[in-house]
């Protein structure tokens, strides 16, 4: 898979998408991660890439012509035009569901936003889809366009070890994960739940079940009502 980020600070990237897993998924061809600094695409000589807003308030907005630039010479270069998404506080929050959906597509391009944000005819002319990590603004489109390559990457077949590297994590089937527990048996007096140490694989992956109902019911009580609604719980 091909993911293409256009930024002001393409800088931000390679320490972060070049370590772990993703750093070795990269290094085994199985994801291909390029990232494009915004400004070489800017048709003014100063690589100027912002303006003000028309109607008034503060901050600078990103002009559509860099990344639209961009755009057109990432499709040009790979011969498909890939499904693009901009990272914004005001989209669709970004779920395991769709990161799963967007690991299907051939490739990927993410549109990074800074000061207050990019010019809305862009979104439109590219039908860009907003993808937010969360009730919160950040500084701009860096980390959030990370963490969904992060999330997206891992749903990548030979990325991870096996399937149940991912299927039993938090919100793969729609509840939080379970507790885990490691060596010793027994640490600063709390010891491991007996029924994880008696080899009985039905009584394991049941007592795994009611503790992922608790812990999402517990902490994300929204999430266990919309899993009820499509299991007989």
């Amino acid at each position: 898979m091909r993911i293409d980020l256009f930024t002001l600070f393409p800088e931000l990237f390679p320490p972060v998408l070049g370590a772990s897993i993703v750093g070795r998924a990269r290094k085994k061809g199985l994801l291909q991660v390029c990232c494009h600094q915004l400004r070489d695409f800017s048709p003014d000589p100063r690589g100027r890439v912002d303006d003000t807003v028309f109607g008034g308030g503060k901050g600078m907005l990103l002009m559509a012509e860099p990344f639209a630039r961009g755009l057109d010479a990432l499709q040009e270069h790979t011969g498909r035009r890939p499904h693009i998404l901009y990272m914004s506080p005001r989209g669709p929050v970004l779920t395991q569901q769709r990161a799963r959906e967007l690991a299907q597509m051939p490739g990927l391009a993410v549109l990074c936003g800074h000061y207050e944000g990019v010019d809305q005819r862009l979104l439109d002319e590219y039908q860009a889809e907003e993808v937010s990590i969360g009730d919160y603004v950040l500084t701009g489109g860096e980390l959030p366009a990370a963490i969904l390559v992060d999330a997206v990457s891992r749903m990548l077949p030979g990325v991870l070890a096996g399937e149940a590297c991912f299927t039993e994590e938090s919100h793969y089937g729609g509840l939080l994960e379970y507790p885990q527990y490691t060596r010793p048996e027994v640490w600063r007096g709390r010891a491991v739940p007996s029924v994880l140490l008696s080899g009985h694989h039905g009584d394991i992956q049941a007592w795994r079940q009611r503790e992922a109902l608790r812990i999402t019911g517990q902490n994300r009580p929204d999430l266990l009502e919309t899993y009820r609604q499509g299991h007989d719980v």
